[in-house]
């Protein structure tokens, strides 16, 4: 077998909230428990385990590839709830659609400062 991300644990404040934030922007399924976290799961089998730590929270970046309709969905939620987001990850572009290589992408903060991005192109 070759090497797969499988999960990984994402630092949090309360995992509710945090978890509960991303399956609303992407349209997943609630969050499950498994012990004393909350786990996000996505659809190429990899999963978000969000675990509740003390500030402060060290910022991490992740990524999601979503098809243009998913895409469309989850930037107007974004939109909805009147939060910035930027067209790179420096936060130089607000308000902006970055459409490198022919796709969109957009980058915004989770409830922990955590640097989300969605994007429809490679």
């Amino acid at each position: 077998m070759s090497a797969q991300l499988n999960h990984t644990i994402v630092w949090c404040r309360d995992k509710q909230t945090s978890a509960n934030y991303l399956t609303d922007i992407l349209g997943l399924p609630g969050p499950e428990p498994f012990g004393p976290m909350l786990v996000v799961k996505l659809d190429n089998g990899v999963s978000l385990d969000f675990y509740n730590n003390d500030p402060p929270i060290a910022s991490q970046h992740y990524a999601f590839l979503l098809g243009d309709d998913e895409f469309d969905a989850a930037f107007a939620r974004l939109q909805a709830r009147k939060q910035p987001w930027w067209a790179d990850p420096g936060k130089q572009r607000l308000d902006e659609i970055n459409d490198y290589g022919g796709g969109r992408r957009v980058y915004f903060d989770d409830p922990d400062g955590h640097l989300l991005e969605i994007f429809t192109r490679e």
